[in-house]
This record gives structure tokens, C-alpha cells and sequence, in this order.
């Protein structure tokens, strides 16, 4: 009989830092989310589709939820730091190309993710009409189109409103045209282009 002492050393087990396993886990809701539902899915079949021991979801999630609206602020800031890198491409004093490049990186961002978009943002209420991850989104917008006001390329009365418009004007668009199955950016980007540059050109009560 082999002793203890002869057998092979057994492999140690790889320890994933905590990133990582933090990463898989939300990988994996998300993956089931989109495919099953948030109801459908149990913290059983994520933790089985992360590869990961349950004791390690509740390390860093207490519940479910908690998974849910740690992949919407990570949407939020994905979007965010999309649109922020094409709008900090264009030159600053150049506000027309900047609204464009935030329409264009906008609209890529959402048509590109909008399942996920769909389950972590399907619980809105009425109660949570102001929230940080909308916040995150619409400052940089009011101030990019506020700039614009101050350099006289654009005329309104209040810029986080014409954020507002914008934003949730995009939003829509794009919403009707993954209802209409038309996933192509490039028809939403030009017409919504044409149609803020009209708008917030147009010399306020004129």
C-alpha cells in the first residue's frame, strides 16, 4: 500500500482574487438574467454558472437585488465612460461635434447592451424619478450642452432641461426602433442629430 508520504502531492486549489470572483458573479447573473429573468433565476444557478462557492456570493451580495443594482451602476458607468471618451475626442470649443459624439456613443452604448439594460432598469418607479445612475448620466450632458449655451452655438432657458429633452428624447427613439426590430445606429444618430440642432438652435422664444 503507497503511504501518505509517497502519493503525489495533491494540486493546490486556485485562489481567484476578489475582483475576479466578484467579475464572474456578475457575469453570470447577468448572462442569466437576460436569458431567464430576474424571478427565474435563483443565486444557486449563479453561483453554479460563475463557478464559485456560495459562501463567496454572500461575501459580497447579500441578496439578489443587491446583484441587480450593482449591474445597473456598473451599466451606468459603462455608458458613462463610453460617451465621455468620444465627446472628449472632439475639441472643446467645437459644441456641435461634441452633441454629435455624444448622440453617436449614446445610442452605440444602448442599442449594444439594451437587454441588460432592460432587466437591472425594469423595476423603475415614479419614487426613484431623480437617481444617481441618472445623475451620472445627465451631468456631463447638461454641462456639454451648457457650455454651448455660454459660447452662444445654442439658445434655452435651463440646460438641465434640454438635458433632459435630449436624453430621454434619445431614449425613446431608440426604445421605438428595437420595438420595430431596427437595430442600424446610423438612421437614429443622423435623424436625432438634425433634429436637436434644429431645436436647440432655435432662438429662444422666436
Amino acid at each position: 500500500m503507497q503511504s501518505a508520504a509517497a502519493r503525489p502531492a495533491g494540486r493546490p486549489r486556485r485562489v481567484l482574487p476578489a475582483e475576479v470572483r466578484v467579475e464572474n458573479l456578475m457575469a453570470a447573473a447577468a448572462g442569466l438574467f437576460i436569458a431567464r429573468g430576474i424571478d427565474g433565476t435563483t443565486i444557486d444557478d449563479i453561483v453554479a454558472k460563475a463557478g464559485v462557492a456560495k459562501g463567496s456570493f454572500y461575501h459580497y451580495f447579500a441578496t439578489k437585488g443587491d446583484v441587480v443594482l450593482a449591474l445597473r451602476a456598473r451599466f451606468s458607468q459603462d455608458f458613462a465612460t463610453q460617451v465621455a471618451d468620444a465627446v472628449g475626442r472632439c475639441a472643446p470649443d467645437d459644441h456641435p461635434s461634441r452633441l454629435s459624439a455624444w448622440l453617436r456613443a449614446a445610442i452605440g452604448a444602448y442599442l449594444g447592451n439594451y437587454a441588460l439594460h432592460d432587466v437591472v432598469f425594469h423595476d423603475f418607479r415614479h419614487s426613484q424619478r431623480r437617481s444617481a445612475e441618472k445623475d451620472l448620466v445627465l451631468a456631463p450632458l447638461e454641462a456639454l450642452l451648457g457650455a454651448g449655451r455660454d459660447a452662444g452655438r445654442w439658445s434655452f432657458p435651463d440646460a438641465r432641461s434640454a438635458a433632459l429633452v435630449v436624453f430621454d428624447g434619445m431614449h425613446g427613439v431608440v426604445d421605438d426602433a428595437i420595438a420595430a426590430g431596427q437595430h442600424d445606429p446610423e438612421p437614429l444618430c443622423a435623424g436625432l442629430e438634425t433634429m436637436f440642432a434644429r431645436m436647440l438652435a432655435r432662438p429662444w422664444g422666436g
